[in-house]
């Protein structure tokens, strides 16, 4: 949003919930649910281009959630670019596609999805990707992204979940797996770099990119960064990959049969997925977009480490503030 802002776009959000950080910028607010097609369709009006970048994330949880948010939502975003005469489509989605439980090394857009998935989250993501090439072969403008492991100032969900954890990590395996991500702002100038691209050339309409830092590190380096940059202690100890696979089966089974509310301590999609490696061939984001991860980890880190804090100290000082006008007695 704020490079859109920058640049000078007239921007509007599309979301279910209203933001004071929007309004500051001066983005246009229209609340709605993605799997409602009429207040997609509204939000679509007048719009150049959509930059679909809305999902459910997470582990665990029901499919119908899922399907509602990945499936029916892409759905419903590309019938509203075809009635309201969008111009281009960015689709984000996801690496975790084409993850089928073992080490993805420097593989690159022509990895096929896998038979299954042991996760809705890339279940519903690998739908909503087909629906998007069905939608390009039908003669929608699009391109589809798939960043990996998104983190940085801003970020909800990545290091949210590592720092909350932080006392009850485990490396799963030797620690040897490597890992490429990518920062926040890299991510984000992607996406622009791929509507500008998809603007001067239509060929690239139904095409697919990885994105990454293209600098892979060992996965539990990069999670004790993050946990550091959140004044978290590192990563000690470890599990074997069976037992945690192991752990995984029965605590999804224990959920499942006892109908347990919240998300399982291990599932075995997160334990084969910290335990594998997950890097990619990023050589077509480069010549088809000009993608260049113009922020390094180590000053994305620094970035993140000084966001963290200011968090740490805006949530300090408004616990302070709340405790002191209700004094006790």
């Amino acid at each position: 949003m704020r490079l859109l802002v920058s640049r000078g776009e007239k921007v509007r959000s599309f979301s279910r919930s209203t933001y004071a950080e929007l309004e500051a910028l001066g983005v246009e607010q229209v609340q709605g649910d993605l799997a409602d097609p009429q207040a997609v369709e509204l939000a679509c009006r007048d719009i150049e281009t959509v930059y679909h970048v809305a999902a459910k994330p997470g582990i665990w949880g029901r499919f119908r959630d899922f399907y509602n948010a990945n499936v029916l939502g892409t759905q419903n975003v590309i019938a509203a670019c075809r009635s309201r005469g969008v111009k281009r489509l960015i689709h984000t989605s996801s690496p975790s596609v084409i993850f089928d439980g073992k080490d993805m090394a420097g593989v690159d857009e022509s990895a096929p999805y896998p038979a299954r998935h042991e996760a809705h989250y890339p279940s519903t993501k690998a739908m909503a990707e087909r629906a998007v090439l069905k939608a390009c072969s039908e003669g929608l403008s699009a391109i589809i992204l798939r960043p990996h492991l998104i983190w940085g100032p801003g970020d909800n969900h990545m290091a949210p979940r590592l720092l909350a954890r932080a006392h009850r990590l485990r490396r799963i395996g030797d620690g040897t797996n490597m890992v490429d991500t990518i920062y926040v702002d890299n991510a984000a100038k992607a996406h622009l770099r791929a509507d500008q691209c998809l603007a001067q050339d239509a060929a690239l309409s139904g095409r697919i990119y990885f994105l990454s830092q293209d600098d892979p590190i060992p996965l539990w380096e990069m999670v004790n960064a993050i946990l550091k940059a959140g004044g978290k202690p590192p990563v000690t100890k470890s599990v074997p990959v069976a037992a945690a696979v192991a752990m995984g089966a029965v605590c999804e089974l224990a959920y499942k049969m006892l109908r347990l509310k919240g998300e399982p301590p291990m599932t075995r999609f997160v334990a084969r997925e910290m335990a594998t490696s997950h890097w990619f061939n990023i050589q077509a984001a480069k010549n088809d977009l000009g993608y260049v991860p113009e922020i390094s980890i180590v000053q994305g880190l620094k970035r993140l480490e000084a966001w963290l804090r200011r968090e740490r100290s805006i949530t300090q000082a408004a616990s302070h503030k709340s405790s002191a006008s209700h004094p006790s007695g």
